[in-house]
């Protein structure tokens, strides 16, 4: 080939290339570790995932928790072990709903923060990439918490065992700054059914579950601290309804009155629970608020 085609060859692969190179996605930003406390873990469907710092992280504290106290005084425990670089557990937050599982955590980074704290969020849909994340954070001198809410899994969905591998490690070990805390409302994350144990059977004596239960158990037994939640009886409840009252600055001279609608705002949702009263205190605070005179 002539030294001239050659180099009109060269010239039209350039192109070529620069072609294709407009075409592929940009590479995702490097994390600012200073601009937040806060991170969420983000795949785009083209291209690949990414940290995407919190601009407004939750603000609420552990005070704010109400009802919870032994939760709240286990699960502070093992963090002040993590940050303090001691030996510590990830763990499953699970039980009734509404009862402060996520704000627990959420609390927890405002209450740590100060010590290299940091969280990271990751959707149950993006946790198969869980090693790619956790490969960005094991040289940070910073600890984190990868914060996974609201779990269930069905049977043999992928991100189940991806979560799994990060949990008991793999050929390569899960960084000593690297913790799972999860929530969810079931305490081995799968649904059972009356067949799993139908599958049990007995050796001399002794009920050995079938190999469908081993199977369920088997991420939830991964997780060395469980915390669990339940729902409120009436009088707990209340107190949190007063408790965000006094909070939101609402004058209460009528507090039976007061009691009446809380119980019936419960009983229209199922549910006593942290949640629930939050909601009531925020719409009876707002109704007396349109019934003081402009």
């Amino acid at each position: 080939m002539a030294a001239g085609e050659l180099d009109a060859v060269l010239k039209r692969l350039d192109a070529l290339v620069g072609r294709v190179e407009a075409l592929l996605p940009s590479p995702p930003p490097a994390p600012d570790w200073n601009v937040s406390i806060a991170f969420q873990w983000r795949h785009p469907p083209s291209g690949t995932g990414y940290l995407q710092a919190v601009e407004h992280p939750h603000g609420i504290r552990l005070a704010d928790l109400q009802g919870i106290d032994t939760q709240k005084r286990n699960l502070a425990r093992n963090t002040r072990q993590f940050v303090a670089g001691l030996p510590a557990n990830s763990a499953l937050l699970w039980g009734a709903r509404g009862t402060g599982k996520s704000s627990l955590i959420k609390a927890l980074l405002n209450e740590f923060a100060d010590q290299g704290l940091r969280l990271v969020e990751v959707e149950k849909d993006h946790l198969t990439d869980l090693p790619d994340l956790v490969a960005q954070l094991g040289d940070r001198p910073e600890r984190f918490l990868i914060f996974c809410d609201d779990l269930s899994f069905e049977a043999g969905d992928p991100s189940y065992k991806a979560l799994k591998v990060i949990l008991d490690g793999s050929i390569h070990a899960t960084p000593r700054n690297v913790l799972v805390y999860a929530t969810s409302n079931r305490r081995h994350l799968m649904p059972e059914t009356m067949q799993d144990n139908q599958q049990a059977r007995v050796v001399e004596g002794e009920l050995h579950p079938g190999e469908a239960i081993d199977e369920k158990v088997a991420l939830s037994d991964r997780f060395g601290l469980w915390v669990s939640f339940y729902p409120f009886d009436q009088e707990t409840f209340l107190h949190i309804v007063f408790y965000w009252l006094e909070r939101l600055d609402v004058n209460v001279p009528d507090r039976e009155t007061v009691r009446s609608e809380a119980l019936r705002w419960a009983l229209a949702r199922g549910v006593r629970s942290g949640r629930s009263a939050w909601q009531f205190a925020q719409d009876w605070a707002g109704r007396e608020g349109l019934a003081e005179p402009g």
